[in-house]
């Protein structure tokens, strides 16, 4: 039986290596796989995945909007989908969750979502909360804080690297936005 599994972790923890890592290992054997990343990253990568080390794929891209369980059963259809892989699934809306364990429910298909689990103020993504809720297995990934301890909060910088308290959930950037850092240097950093 086919599983929901929800990978999560905070920034720079290897979330997208370890989902390209398993799209290989699927796609070694022999066996297609599907893709999936949100649409709203702008920063212009030439693949819609990849990670700090190097590594990328094409994927296909939804937002609020997409049914991603209309998209993979129509491509089941045609050739038999072995695995679906969604990075930034704390961007997916409580539907498109729903719709993806009915995938591993209902059409047996194995899903594998990485994402964040918190924003840079410690709150639950609507989608994480869902996956956090229903997925059949729960994973975390590991960053590191500066300090050694593990890193399981996201603080959102300025361009001068004091923390940012305030603000629109949803912000895409990297390094140059945001730092892993434990709960203790996360709590202390927003208390300036």
């Amino acid at each position: 039986m086919a599983k929901l599994y929800f990978y999560y972790a905070s920034m720079n923890a290897g979330k997208s290596a370890a989902l390209l890592q398993a799209d290989f290992n699927y796609r070694e054997r022999g066996m297609a796989t599907m893709l999936w990343t949100a649409a709203h990253d702008d920063r212009g990568h030439a693949a819609a995945i990849e990670s700090r080390i190097g590594l990328a794929a094409t994927a296909h891209r939804y937002d609020a909007q997409t049914d991603l369980g209309a998209r993979v059963r129509a491509a089941h259809a045609v050739q038999p989908i072995a695995c679906v892989l969604v990075d930034e699934a704390q961007f997916l809306g409580a539907e498109q969750v729903w719709q993806l364990a009915r995938l591993a429910d209902e059409a047996d298909i194995p899903v594998l979502c990485y994402g964040l689990r918190t924003d840079f103020r410690g709150e639950l993504f609507p989608g994480s909360a869902v996956l956090l809720g229903i997925a059949d297995a729960l994973v975390e990934l590991k960053a590191v804080c500066h300090c050694g301890r593990k890193a399981t909060m996201n603080l959102r910088i300025d361009a001068a690297g004091a923390a940012v308290r305030d603000g629109a959930q949803t912000e895409i950037g990297g390094n140059d936005r945001y730092v892993a850092l434990c709960r203790r240097h996360f709590s202390e950093a927003l208390l300036g």
